[in-house]
């Protein structure tokens, strides 16, 4: 990934409201966190080693170690993941009843939450049917592309 990418990716973090992004290309990801300290932390994975770099508000560069993923619990049933970033919601306003719950029955293309993508709600259906044995993501959270949102048995 252009190195010119990522400090405009910097730049862009530090002037919105946005406390982290993750961006993958091909096999290359960029990871952007801000922290309440004032400082942006970059983390530029390729294939075979990651950099990592910490930009502080005077404009010093220190060296950080890298975070690792999480592992995620093995599931079973489908998984239905984000199709894109944005805000995730259960119900289709505040105080309405949610679109599912665990245990409910759905149908392929049923709609299962909503995911705000600049200030567009984006109805997100079940790809198929089943019932929805666990939520894996919290209501009114940012979620990324792919994040696993459900689980469908």
């Amino acid at each position: 990934m252009d190195l010119r990418k990522v400090k405009k990716l910097i730049e862009l973090l530090e002037q919105s409201a946005i406390s982290e992004i993750e961006i993958h290309e091909g096999e290359e990801s960029v990871r952007i966190s801000r922290h309440s300290s004032g400082a942006t932390q970059t983390f530029v994975q390729v294939p075979g080693h990651i950099e990592s770099t910490q930009t502080t508000a005077v404009g010093t560069t220190v060296s950080a170690k890298p975070v690792s993923e999480p592992a995620l619990p093995e599931e079973t049933g489908h998984i239905v993941t984000s199709p894109m970033v944005g805000i995730f919601y259960l119900s289709p306003s505040p105080g309405a009843p949610p679109f599912v719950e665990k245990g409910q029955t759905v149908a392929k293309g049923d709609v299962i939450c909503i995911i705000e993508a600049m200030k567009i709600m984006n109805q997100i259906e079940a790809d198929t049917s089943g019932v929805i044995s666990k939520i894996l993501a919290e209501n009114g959270e940012p979620v990324e592309y792919g994040q696993p949102l459900f689980v469908i048995s």
